[in-house]
């Protein structure tokens, strides 16, 4: 019973361990706290381009390193959040950015679907309509006729049953 307890315990503390891991290295953390935050922010926001959906604050490559350093540095000039994310964007383009931002490529790229499925749905809507217009009207002559038909027709099922 005791192991069981043991094994339990041991598990557990596995599982709670487990959580995602920075891989910032010592040498790169800055000495300023407040610069490191921002630093760790503003590398959580930028995909590493080798692991593509990992952003370079968990990134082992050595191309999110070279993002960290980059991103520090950029900090240590002196430079606000904003200006550090349009630098690595102005270098490596929007996909660097885990949530890319909107702009009328992304709208165009989010709207289609929507934009397909009203299309869509508006072309039933009208086939429909066009479907019910264009059954033609019986002229007076016709409209007899076929109730004529239809009242022989009637009459026979009912004298042969």
């Amino acid at each position: 019973m005791k192991r069981l307890g043991l094994l339990a315990v041991f598990l557990l503390a596995i599982t709670l361990g487990s959580g995602p891991v920075a891989a910032v290295q010592p040498g790169e953390e800055l000495a300023d706290p407040a610069l490191e935050v921002r630093a760790r922010a503003l590398s959580a926001e930028l995909r590493c381009m080798v692991c593509q959906n990992q952003s370079i604050d968990l990134s082992d490559a050595e191309l999110a390193h070279d993002l960290r350093i980059l991103v520090r540095e950029r900090l240590t000039a002196g430079d606000s959040d904003q200006q550090v994310l349009d630098y690595v964007v102005s270098r490596y383009g929007e996909f660097v950015l885990l949530k890319p931002r909107w702009n009328m490529r992304n709208a165009l790229l989010w709207g289609t679907p929507l934009l397909l499925l009203v299309g869509g749905i508006a072309i039933l809507f009208v086939s429909q309509r066009s479907r019910r217009s264009a059954s033609p009207k019986l002229s007076d002559d016709e409209a007899a006729e076929l109730e004529r038909i239809l009242n022989s027709g009637q009459r026979q099922s009912d004298t042969g049953k």
